[in-house]
């Protein structure tokens, strides 16, 4: 008998919408599974940067100092992690990631442990809801979880989940391993990350930018409230926010963005 199966199932935590994320109440595109409703809006989260194996741009993560946390950028980090600078600050929200990040890198870690075992995890902890953002902070660290993901999706065809990602791999291995994505699950591809060479001119993108004219040369529309992402198939732009490494082109840009406002 597996020892896994006696013990009482493992939690993780949701979040309620934060201010970004109320607005997709008002987009009607999406009023189907809001139904205008901002209490039906959740996101799931992990730790920025530790759960983001295929991160490169934005490379950031908080790690915890004798006197509380900081930020560490990695080696390519052209703009930091908004997610990454919100763990160092905030006690609360690093706990909470972290709680899920380390619940789930264990299971996955057990080679015993299946992707429906998984999903039945995350499908315990969820609330009740009709739009979830997977990961406003982290992304799929390995294929199980990728899996468990498509899984709830497919046990709950009435909710809408969407999110960004740079693990494009894991897309692309279950779509030839297993098949089809579900059509309530909308996934755009984060780029910046060591999986780009996938993208391809019909890939729903998000692009960062460093001000409205570069998106404009891009030929892009800038999404300020996830509703592109969120009902999914586009190709849209980023605008650069957060805190941004002293002397960085994207602290430059940040600063230009906040002059002209």
């Amino acid at each position: 008998m597996i020892k896994r199966n006696t013990r009482q199932l493992e939690r993780v935590e949701f979040s309620a919408a934060n201010q970004k994320l109320k607005k997709l109440a008002d987009v009607e595109e999406l009023r189907q599974w809001t139904r205008g409703k901002v209490s039906s809006i959740y996101s799931f989260d992990l730790l920025a940067g530790h759960s983001c194996p295929f991160a490169k741009d934005c490379r950031s993560r908080a790690v915890e100092t004798e006197t509380g946390r900081k930020v560490v950028d990695g080696r390519f980090t052209q703009f930091r992690c908004y997610a990454a600078s919100q763990e160092a600050r905030l006690l609360n929200v690093y706990n909470k990631r972290k709680r899920n990040w380390e619940t789930l890198r264990d299971l996955c870690r057990d080679r015993s442990t299946t992707a429906e075992h998984v999903a039945r995890v995350l499908g315990e902890s969820m609330p009740f809801a009709g739009l979830i953002r997977i990961h406003s902070s982290g992304d799929f660290f390995n294929f199980k979880y990728f899996k468990a993901w498509v899984i709830i999706a497919r046990q709950n065809p009435a909710m809408r989940f969407y999110c960004y990602t740079k693990a494009l791999r894991f897309v692309e291995r279950y779509k030839s391993e297993v098949g089809s994505l579900p059509d309530n699950l909308k996934i755009t591809a984060s780029r910046g990350g060591k999986d780009d060479h996938l993208i391809t001119p019909e890939t729903p993108e998000a692009v960062v930018v460093y001000s409205e004219a570069e998106a404009e040369a891009k030929g892009l529309e800038i999404d300020h409230d996830d509703s592109h992402a969120a009902t999914g198939g586009q190709k849209f732009a980023l605008l650069i926010h957060g805190i941004q490494p002293a002397g960085s082109d994207a602290q430059r840009a940040l600063v230009a963005l906040k002059g002209a406002k």
